[in-house]
Parts: structure tokens; C-alpha cells; sequence
């Protein structure tokens, strides 16, 4: 089976970006990975890691408890082959960049309307139904060395109107660098969205987490 392989330091950038979209701690480096203490209600640390190694093993082995992550850029089946059976491998994402990424400027539905605010480095977009209700939202967080899509998501009683597009578009709006690379993780669904938008898979990327309170 071919390995799937990605440069480290993009899986840094994209992690440093995320941390802050996220407000959580820097990214540390730790046995070939790099760690995060998001010390979260959901999550005491993560780890993500750019390929399989000693150190994810030894990870997998010596964590009992739940509220850990373990994120691997490449196949769920390369995962779990590689940690003890309490870990349970979440459904596969991917990882995915654009360089210039096609943005759908169509307008939102009648009665939709589009609020984006800013502080700082972290845009946080949202979509207002026309009763009021929360329709659709994402965050974006820009690093010297990326921009990050993240939280993308849209109500289900809203879906199929075209808002994920516009959150994705209007996220891109406070993009001040265009030559940054863009990143995000995407689901098997958001994956066929994002490539009619220009997005392009760079690995899988695996999850797995001990089941628990």
C-alpha cells in the first residue's frame, strides 16, 4: 500500500492558522507530529501528524483515556491499522488547498442576508434566514503562512440554496494576502463542493479518538 505523503510544514501552517481560528494554544512539535493542548470541554490535546510514525504509535499506545485526538494525514485504513482497538476512527476527511480558488458571487436568496465580522486575524461569516434563524456559518483565519477555511456549515432545513458558497466567498472577501495558500478539511460532502470551487485534495486525512464522556 503507497503511503500517503504531504510537505510537514504545510500541515503546520494549516494547524498554526487553525489554532487560532479556534482560539486555542500554538502547535508544539512532539515525536513527529504536532501537538495541540486544546485542554476543551471535547478535547484535552490533539495531535496531528504528516505521515505515519513511531511517534503516533507510541501515542496511540500509551493514551487510555477519552478526550484525545489522533489525526493523521492519510487513509482511515492506515489509521487504525496502526493503534490498539479501544481508538475509533472517525468518518475520512480530506485535506485540501487552492491557490485562486473559484468564488460564486451569486446573490443569497431573497429574504437571506450575509453579516461578517472581523477582529483581528480571525473573519467569522453567518447567514440569516428570513425568520432570523441561523442558516449558515464558517470562520477563516490568516497566518503569514495561510489562510484557513474552517466550521463551514449549513442548517439542514437550508441546504441546497447556495449559502455554503457564500460563506466560502465572503470568508475569501477578508483574504489580504493572495498569494498565502489556502486550506481546509473537508467532509466526503464539502469535498465535491469544494472542487467545483477550484480545490484540490492534497492527502485523506484520518481521525481517531477513544470512545467516552
Amino acid at each position: 500500500m503507497t503511503r500517503s505523503r504531504i510537505d510537514p510544514s504545510l500541515v503546520l501552517a494549516w494547524q498554526t492558522a487553525h489554532s487560532v481560528a479556534r482560539d486555542a494554544p500554538a502547535p508544539v512539535h512532539d515525536r513527529g507530529g504536532f501537538r495541540v493542548d486544546t485542554d476543551s470541554e471535547k478535547e484535552v490535546k490533539r495531535w496531528v501528524f504528516p505521515e505515519l510514525c513511531d511517534g503516533l504509535r507510541e501515542i496511540a499506545h500509551d493514551i487510555v483515556v477519552p478526550r484525545h485526538y489522533l489525526k493523521l494525514c492519510g487513509t482511515n485504513d492506515e489509521l487504525r491499522s496502526n493503534v490498539p482497538a479501544r481508538w475509533e476512527v472517525q468518518p475520512e476527511s480530506y485535506f485540501m488547498t487552492a491557490a485562486a480558488a473559484v468564488v460564486d458571487t451569486r446573490p443569497l436568496p431573497e429574504g437571506y442576508r450575509m453579516e461578517l465580522h472581523r477582529v483581528g486575524p480571525v473573519t467569522r461569516a453567518s447567514v440569516i434566514a428570513p425568520d432570523g434563524d441561523l442558516a449558515a456559518n464558517g470562520c477563516a483565519a490568516e497566518t503569514e503562512a495561510a489562510f484557513v477555511y474552517d466550521r463551514i456549515e449549513t442548517a439542514q432545513d437550508h441546504r441546497r440554496k447556495g449559502l455554503g458558497i457564500a460563506i466560502m466567498g465572503a470568508l475569501a472577501s477578508a483574504r489580504r494576502s493572495l498569494t498565502t495558500p489556502q486550506f481546509l478539511v473537508a467532509t466526503e460532502d464539502g469535498r465535491q463542493l469544494y472542487a467545483r470551487l477550484g480545490w484540490t485534495m492534497l492527502v485523506p486525512f484520518a481521525t481517531a479518538t477513544i470512545p467516552g464522556d
